[in-house]
């Protein structure tokens, strides 16, 4: 079985709109922190220096959303209102642990461009690779983009689907969907110039509020998907529980066996 790592690092170095902050305890300073805790919450007093080498344990504190690095989106992070079921989108903790272990398939969306593309891109793919994606199949969209991450362009730069390559994919039954880029959805100046050159409110991230309409969700900032055959190979993605969370961290991989890599 070989294993592809699919995640990209959540880095406090690399450029981001909402900044990663990372703070770290050193082992002294974890020392010292045990300390202080211990007497502050359970009147217990330790000197530090008894510690072999004076050294407790490292800590480290990231502030950070959750759709940093490599994660899924719930279905509640497309709106407060669902149009199907009981009307309320499922959180991050409640999506059935089935979807993020399923077959993979990659669609190659590398000479797109920056923008959407819709049905007929994907059923061309899907032609080429000889495969439709079955229920339950995640899908993979390679655009490039992870090549940009850590810059600003990563945000500006990359291929997103339409409204009605959604639908088609959960049509065939597909509950998950990733991407490389930083959005399922073109990116914000693109969609933002297509709606004030058509004044047309269905072109303002319709990937995302597909699914307000039907329940999937979405992998973003995935990393070496160019390592991945077509299709052969399992993703697992299961998102870090993270209670009433509209997204959640997932270290994403690919598991391929060793026939198939």
């Amino acid at each position: 079985m070989k294993i592809i790592d699919l995640s990209a690092p959540i880095d406090a170095s690399g450029w981001e709109p909402d900044p990663v902050v990372h703070e770290v305890l050193t082992p002294r300073e974890g020392a010292r922190h045990m300390s202080a805790e211990m007497r502050e919450h359970f009147g217990i007093e330790f000197d530090p220096d008894e510690l072999p080498d004076g050294e407790f344990l490292s800590l480290d504190t990231l502030t950070l959303t959750s759709h940093t690095g490599t994660h899924v989106d719930a279905p509640s992070h497309y709106g407060s209102r669902a149009q199907y079921g009981d009307g309320v989108p499922r959180n991050i903790d409640e999506l059935p642990l089935e979807w993020f272990f399923q077959p993979g398939v990659v669609v190659d969306l590398t000479g797109a461009g920056t923008g959407a593309v819709g049905v007929p891109e994907l059923a061309k793919e899907f032609s080429r690779i000889g495969h439709v994606p079955g229920p339950l199949e995640i899908v993979l969209l390679k655009t490039g983009a992870s090549d940009r991450a850590g810059t600003p362009s990563y945000f500006t730069e990359f291929t997103g689907l339409d409204g009605a390559a959604v639908h088609y994919l959960l049509d065939l039954g597909v509950r998950v969907i990733g991407t490389d880029a930083f959005s399922l959805d073109a990116p914000f100046g693109d969609i933002i110039a297509r709606y004030r050159a058509t004044g047309d409110r269905s072109v303002l991230w319709p990937a995302h509020f597909a699914g307000r309409q039907r329940e999937y969700c979405q992998i973003e900032r995935l990393d070496q998907l160019d390592a991945l055959p077509d299709t052969g190979f399992r993703v697992a993605c299961f998102p870090v529980k993270i209670a009433g969370g509209g997204a959640g961290w997932t270290r994403a991989v690919a598991l391929i066996e060793e026939e198939h890599s």
